[in-house]
C-alpha cells in the first residue's frame, strides 16, 4: 500500500491464519496488539465478538494482504480468495472465463456470498459474480466454511463468504491504472469523505476493458473479451453507540464475448458464438439501534435484479432474476450467555420468456435464534437453530452446533456440526455454462439437504502459527445435469450423496520484515456413478499446496515470491484424458513506493503452465449441451505480467 503503515499482528483469526500468496501472513504479536486480527469484531455471525472469542470457527483475510494483491488482480476478486487454504476458484463457465467458488470441495452455488452482511448479488452467486466485483474497497473478507444454513438460509451448504467494506476514515482517496500483458486495462478509483457530524460516504467505480484473444491459434477465443463499468457508493450515520445506519447502492454493467473469432470455425466447420451481457442493479441497507440496557435492535434489507442476455451457439435467451430479503433481530445479554432473537423473508424470482418451465418464484420466510454461552474461560459454546418455511419445498430446520476450547496457553481447539438445505435452482455450473435453452422442464426434484463436521486445532508462539483442520460434509440429493434427447438437457437429483472429506494444514511465520507462509490441502471428493457405484467428483485437486515469501520495508515497497502446486483433477467428459496433470506455477510481485503513488509489477505463472501443452481445447466432437471445447483445470494463459501504479489523491 501508499501510506506507511503498521502491519496487523500475525494471527488470525479463530482457527486458521490466512495471510494470501504474494501478501504473506500478518504478523505475529500479542491478541490485544492494536490491529490484531485476533480484535477484529467478526459480522459473518451476527454475535459481535472479537476474533478469538468466536465458538465458530471464521477466517478472515485482513486489510493488509488484500491491498498488497490488489494490484495482481485490480477487476475482480478472484486471485485473491484462490489462495486461501481449502478455498479454490474452480472454472464453471470456460468459454466465457466465468469462475466459481469452491469451498473444500463443494460445488460453487452453495457458497453463499455477503457484501457487508447483505446478499447483495442474490440468494446464489452466479459464474461471474466475483469476476465482476473490484477489491479496491474491500477491508476485509470473512469465511464461515460448512454448512451456514442456521445464520443463513438455503444457498448455503459450502459455507459464506462475506466481504467487508472500508469506512470512510479507514481510507483515504485513490486511483489506481493497471495493464496487463494479455490486452487487460483497469482504471478504478475510491473516493471517501470522513464522518463530519455523523456522516461520512465513500464512492467506489471502475472501468475495466479485455481484448479478445485466441493465444494457440486454433480459433477459439482463449480469452474471452469484455468491457465493464462499476459503481459503488456506500453511506454511514451514526450517533454514538445509540444508532447506526449503513446504506448502499449498486451498478454494474459488462459485455463479455468469447467463442469462434470473425472468420475462424469449429472442426465442425461451423463458427460457435458465446457472449453474456450483464446489467445488474442494486440496493441495501443495516441499521442498528440501542433498545434499553444491553439490548440492540438491527434490521437488515436488500434488493436486487439482475438482466442477462445470453448467446450459446444459435441460441440466445434472455432472463431476469430478482432477489427480496428483510431481516429484523433483537440482541442481547444474560449473565454469561449472548443471545440473538431474529425474523426473516427472503423471495427470489427468476423469470424467462425464451424457455418453457424453468421460471420460479420462491418467498421463504424464517425465524431463527442464537445462543453463545461461556461457562468457564476455556470453554465457549454456541447454538444455532432456523427454522425456513419454503413456499414450494415445505418447512426446513437448521441446527449448527459449535465449541471452542482452550486447553493451555498457546492452544486452541475448535469443533462444529451443522445441517442445512437448499431449494432446486436451474443455475447449476453445467447449466450457467451453457444456456437456460437447453433445459427441459423442470419437474420431480427435491430440495438438496446437507450436513458437515469440523475439528480444528491452532497452536501459536511467536513468530510461529500452525493450524491444522479435518472436515467431512454430505450433500443428499444433490442436484446434476444428464443428457436428455435431441441434444438437450435434464436436471435431477442423484440419489447417492455427494459426500466430502479433507484436512487443511496452514504453518506461518513471521517477522518485522519477512512473511512466510505455507499451506496444504487434501480432499476426498465422490459422488454417484451411473452404474450405480461412486466415482471421484470432477475438477477437484485431490492435494494442493502453497509456499508464499515476502519481505516488505514499508518506505520502500516490497518483493514476494509464491509457489503453487495444484494435483491430479479427475475429468469425466474428456476426449483427450480422463486425469489431469497435476501442475507448478510460480508467481513474483514487485513494488517501489515514491512519495504517495506505489508503482507495482507482477509476473504470474513464470512457469508458462498452459493447458493446452496437455491436450487441445476445442472438442473433436459436441460434448454435452453442444459444449464445444473441453472443462478448464489449468491455466489457459501461461505466463502473464502486469505493471500499473496507486496514487493517494
Amino acid at each position: 500500500m501508499v501510506a506507511s503503515r503498521r502491519r496487523p499482528s500475525m494471527i488470525w483469526l479463530t482457527a486458521v491464519p490466512l495471510g494470501l500468496a504474494l501478501g504473506g501472513p500478518a504478523c505475529a504479536g500479542d491478541e490485544e496488539d492494536e490491529g490484531s486480527i485476533e480484535s477484529i469484531v467478526v459480522t459473518a455471525v451476527r454475535s459481535g465478538q472479537l476474533v478469538r472469542d468466536q465458538p465458530i470457527r471464521v477466517e478472515v483475510v485482513p486489510d493488509a494482504e488484500i491491498e498488497e494483491n490488489l494490484t495482481v488482480a485490480p477487476g475482480n476478486l478472484t486471485n485473491l480468495l484462490n489462495e486461501l487454504a481449502g478455498v479454490r476458484m474452480q472454472s464453471s463457465a470456460p468459454g466465457l472465463g466465468g469462475t466459481a467458488l469452491q469451498l473444500r470441495g463443494l460445488p460453487g452455488r452453495h457458497a453463499q456470498i455477503l457484501s457487508d452482511g447483505l446478499p447483495l448479488g442474490g440468494a446464489q452467486t452466479d459464474s461471474f459474480s466475483l469476476m465482476q466485483t473490484p477489491p479496491l474497497d474491500l477491508a476485509r473478507a470473512e469465511v464461515i466454511k460448512g454448512v451456514a444454513s442456521a445464520f443463513y438460509g438455503g444457498s448455503a451448504l459450502a459455507g459464506v463468504l462475506n466481504l467487508v467494506s472500508r469506512s470512510p476514515e479507514e481510507k483515504q482517496s485513490e486511483l489506481l491504472l493497471n495493464q496487463t500483458s494479455i490486452g487487460g486495462t483497469d482504471a478504478a478509483a475510491f473516493v471517501a469523505r470522513a464522518p463530519r457530524e455523523s456522516f461520512g460516504y465513500t464512492v467506489t467505480g471502475g472501468v475495466h476493458y479485455q481484448s479478445r484473444d485466441d493465444l494457440d491459434h486454433d480459433g477459439w477465443a482463449d480469452v474471452p473479451g469484455y468491457t465493464r463499468v462499476t459503481l459503488r457508493p456506500r453511506f454511514f450515520w451514526g450517533e454514538e453507540s445509540s444508532r447506526r445506519i449503513f446504506a448502499t447502492f449498486g451498478y454494474m454493467q459488462e459485455d463479455r464475448r468469447g467463442g469462434t473469432l470473425a472468420g475462424r470455425t469449429l472442426p465442425s466447420g461451423d463458427p460457435f458464438a458465446e457472449a453474456l451481457h450483464t446489467r445488474r442493479v442494486d440496493a441495501g441497507a443495516v441499521a442498528h439501534f440501542a433498545a434499553g440496557g444491553t439490548r440492540t435492535l438491527s434490521t437488515r434489507w436488500a434488493a436486487n435484479m439482475t438482466d442477462h442476455d445470453r448467446e450459446f451457439g444459435a441460441m440466445r435467451v434472455e432472463d431476469r432474476s430478482a432477489n427480496v430479503f428483510a431481516e429484523a433481530t433483537l440482541a442481547g445479554e444474560a449473565g454469561e450467555h449472548d443471545w440473538i432473537l431474529g425474523a426473516a423473508l427472503q423471495y427470489e424470482r427468476l423469470h424467462t420468456a425464451d424457455v418453457t418451465g424453468v421460471s420460479y418464484d420462491y418467498t421463504v420466510p424464517a425465524v431463527f435464534v442464537q445462543d453463545e454461552f461461556t461457562p468457564v474461560r476455556w470453554l465457549s459454546l454456541a447454538a444455532s437453530a432456523r427454522v425456513d418455511a419454503h413456499s414450494d419445498y415445505g418447512t426446513f430446520v437448521s441446527p449448527r452446533f459449535s465449541a471452542l476450547f482452550r486447553p493451555q496457553d498457546h492452544w486452541s481447539v475448535r469443533a462444529s456440526m451443522g445441517t442445512g438445505f437448499s431449494a432446486p435452482t436451474p443455475l447449476v455450473e453445467d447449466v450457467q455454462a451453457r444456456s437456460l435453452g437447453l433445459l427441459n422442464p423442470l419437474r420431480g426434484l427435491r430440495a438438496e439437504r446437507a450436513s458437515s463436521v469440523s475439528i480444528d486445532a491452532k497452536w501459536a508462539v511467536r513468530p510461529w502459527d500452525v493450524n491444522v483442520s479435518v472436515f467431512a460434509s454430505e450433500i443428499r440429493h444433490p442436484l446434476d445435469v444428464l443428457a436428455a434427447d435431441a441434444g438437450r438437457l435434464e436436471l435431477v437429483n442423484d440419489e447417492q450423496p455427494l459426500r466430502a472429506r479433507g484436512s487443511e494444514l496452514l504453518i506461518g511465520f513471521s517477522t518485522s520484515a519477512l512473511h512466510v507462509l505455507a499451506n496444504a490441502t487434501y480432499l476426498d471428493v465422490t459422488e454417484g456413478a451411473s452404474d450405480g457405484g461412486r466415482r471421484v467428483a470432477e475438477l477437484v485437486p485431490r492435494f494442493s499446496a502453497e509456499v508464499a515469501w515476502i519481505l516488505e520495508d514499508e518506505e520502500l515497497g516490497r518483493i514476494g515470491v509464491e509457489v503453487q502446486y495444484t494435483g491430479r483433477q479427475h475429468l469425466h467428459d474428456n476426449p483427450y484424458r480422463s486425469i489431469s496433470s497435476p501442475y507448478l506455477e510460480v508467481n513474483a510481485l514487485g513494488e517501489v513506493r515514491v512519495g504517495s503513488a506505489a508503482i507495482f509489477l507482477n509476473a504470474l505463472n513464470l512457469t508458462n503452465v498452459r493447458q493446452r501443452d496437455y491436450h487441445p481445447l476445442l472438442r473433436p466432437a459436441p460434448g454435452l449441451g453442444g459444449e464445444p471445447i473441453t472443462s478448464v483445470w489449468a491455466p489457459l494463459t501461461g505466463r502473464t505480467f502486469n505493471l500499473g501504479v496507486r496514487l493517494e489523491l
